[in-house]
């Protein structure tokens, strides 16, 4: 076995046992083809949330509810998650399994395109959160950036791709993701990096102006 799958396993089990509705997500999720965070980086944007105390989160690319779900159990007093995604049928599977782990009063569905929803919303985003269509990844950055506050953090999911980035494949996601990367880590209004957890999950903390 290799020794990066090793250490997977390894942490899953080093991790307690997903709640039950965490687990019937999961494997919902994985049966039905639906795309979902791999656990391991549904606890990072856990420990994220948690550390960062986030007032207003926003999540473009809600499918069923695992990330967004991951986040609203740890969000302050007060908190609250706008996600977006244009899937009503998906997003409405979502909400009973919010309402089921008693999280639905903290999330705000926005039945849209990531693009069009992200242009009107306003300033003062404290946490985001990017998983949806690949090839609109560099959309969405620049549609947040203006609307993050200072110190604010922007995370985004699928960024190695399952090795198909650096692998150098050229179909439309990949050399999608590839561009973004590079515009990611390397954008003067960031701190970013990115970190080998799950499919790869890029960090970026705004600087101050």
């Amino acid at each position: 076995m290799p020794a990066a799958e090793g250490d997977r396993d390894y942490l899953v089990g080093l991790h307690p046992r997903l709640a039950p509705v965490f687990e019937d997500m999961l494997a919902q999720g994985r049966a039905e083809g639906i795309p979902i965070v791999d656990p391991l980086s549904g606890r990072l944007l856990q420990t994220l949330v948690a550390a960062l105390k986030p007032r207003l989160v926003v999540e473009v690319g809600t499918a069923i509810g695992f990330s967004t779900l991951w986040m609203a159990t740890v969000l302050p007093e007060g908190g609250r998650i706008q996600t977006i995604d244009p899937d009503r049928k998906r997003t409405e599977r979502a909400r009973t399994f919010w309402r089921r782990a008693g999280v639905e009063e903290r999330i705000e569905v926005i039945n849209e395109p990531g693009l069009t929803a992200l242009s009107r919303l306003e300033v003062g985003i404290d946490f985001a959160f990017v998983d949806a269509l690949k090839t609109e990844y560099a959309g969405y950055l620049e549609l947040l950036l203006p609307r993050m506050r200072p110190g604010g953090v922007i995370a985004a999911d699928n960024l190695l791709w399952s090795g198909r980035v650096a692998a150098g494949l050229e179909d439309e996601n990949t050399a999608a993701l590839r561009a973004f990367n590079q515009r990611f880590v390397t954008d003067p209004r960031l701190h970013a990096t990115i970190v080998p957890v799950g499919d790869g999950i890029g960090i970026g903390v705004m600087r101050n102006p």
